[in-house]
């Protein structure tokens, strides 16, 4: 099979959009959350994320794998996606499943599928040398190879994973090299190191594989979630009019017997056959306010409003307060966000800890605010 043919037959986009975005409380909510959110230009990120592939990925072969809060919302912004390629999980069980499921499912349809596994809701700024990336590890995952994407480090991050290098890659010219291991979220000081060893670069959390390939990786190293998502495979009709609602009532008795784990540890950090594509394609994980305060528009004094503000000696701000004037004196370094139900104030270099007070309001039984 020559990529040419596989770009728009064998090759398939599995767009993971079943996430909280906690991180963006108090504008992310459950039934709200960032992916569906206009947070970095005029449509939502999970639309930037299924119009950055074309012409390589065409809608016919995107599949969205979401939950059942979020469908509705997800078939109302995708009107071109297949209804029957939206999936809700019943339940939540990580994204090795998740990505299972999708292998299994794509794989019955097409088997020579070669599956591009992307979130929902990063930001790719350069998204012609995305499609050429996505081309370069197509081939290799035609190969049999497992493929991650790693990220050229811009400062030493302790919020992100790392993979590791078997040499220092040169992201001038992305080619597919071996990866030696992954690393979880490091120390400030390890994080450092990394970045000066030149081999160390940020996980994306986006992987390429034939679907064959990682089924074969999922029943043996997790043969229990394998078995279950086989049977599910087997109980649901390939050309059901309406599949969807085959599949939904299949995976609401099936899908909780999955294991709870990640793709990651399940499958990434035991298969022999991984190799990693250093690049550069401006990205972002839009992981937190202070991420996409880095994303957007500064003024003169380094602030971004995204609303009405009279600010005197004010620096650094992000100010988000929708249908009133913020007025500030000698503010420096923080994030304004108001709704209808909730202000948040935090400084910007502490917004990754937004996530710790959602889990309060969990704890608290706020359902309202969640």
């Amino acid at each position: 099979m020559s990529l040419a043919k596989g770009e728009h037959g064998h090759l398939y986009a599995v767009i993971l959009a079943g996430g909280r975005g906690t991180r963006f409380w108090p504008r992310s909510r459950r039934r709200s959350p960032k992916q569906l959110m206009n947070l970095w230009g005029e449509t939502s990120l999970l639309q930037q994320t299924v119009e950055r592939l074309r012409p390589l990925i065409l809608p016919e072969n995107v599949w969205v794998f979401t939950n059942e809060y979020l469908v509705r919302q997800v078939v109302r912004q995708l009107p071109q996606v297949p209804r029957n390629q939206i999936v809700a999980e019943p339940v939540q069980r990580n994204t090795a499943p998740c990505i299972g499921l999708a292998a299994e499912l794509i794989a019955t349809k097409d088997p020579e599928a070669i599956l591009a596994v992307l979130p929902s809701d990063h930001v790719i700024r350069k998204p012609a040398g995305f499609r050429r990336v996505i081309r370069l590890a197509a081939r290799q995952a035609q190969k049999g190879k497992i493929v991650v994407l790693g990220i050229a480090p811009r400062w030493p991050e302790t919020g992100y994973g790392y993979i590791e290098f078997s040499q220092p890659p040169l992201v001038s010219s992305p080619t597919a090299m071996r990866v030696k291991r992954f690393r979880e979220k490091p120390p400030l000081a390890v994080a450092q190191r990394y970045v000066r060893s030149k081999r160390f670069y940020w996980n994306s959390g986006m992987f390429f594989w034939k679907a064959t390939t990682f089924l074969q990786a999922l029943h043996a190293y997790l043969p229990k979630t394998a078995a279950v998502l086989a049977s599910i495979g087997a109980r649901v009709e390939k050309h059901e009019t309406k599949a969807y609602q085959r599949l939904r009532s299949v995976l609401q008795e099936m899908y909780p017997a999955c294991e709870n784990i990640s793709v990651d540890y399940a499958v990434l950090e035991k298969a022999p056959n991984v190799v990693g594509i250093a690049c550069d394609i401006g990205w972002s994980d839009v992981g937190s306010w202070n991420a996409l305060y880095d994303l957007l528009s500064h003024d003169s004094q380094g602030n971004v409003l995204r609303s009405q503000a009279l600010l005197s000696d004010c620096r650094g701000l992000l100010v988000d307060v929708p249908g009133k004037l913020v007025a500030g004196i000698g503010l420096e370094d923080l994030v304004v966000v108001e709704t209808k139900d909730a202000l948040l104030i935090v400084r910007r270099e502490r917004a990754q800890e937004v996530s710790k007070l959602v889990g309060q309001l969990e704890k608290l039984r706020c359902e309202d605010l969640l």
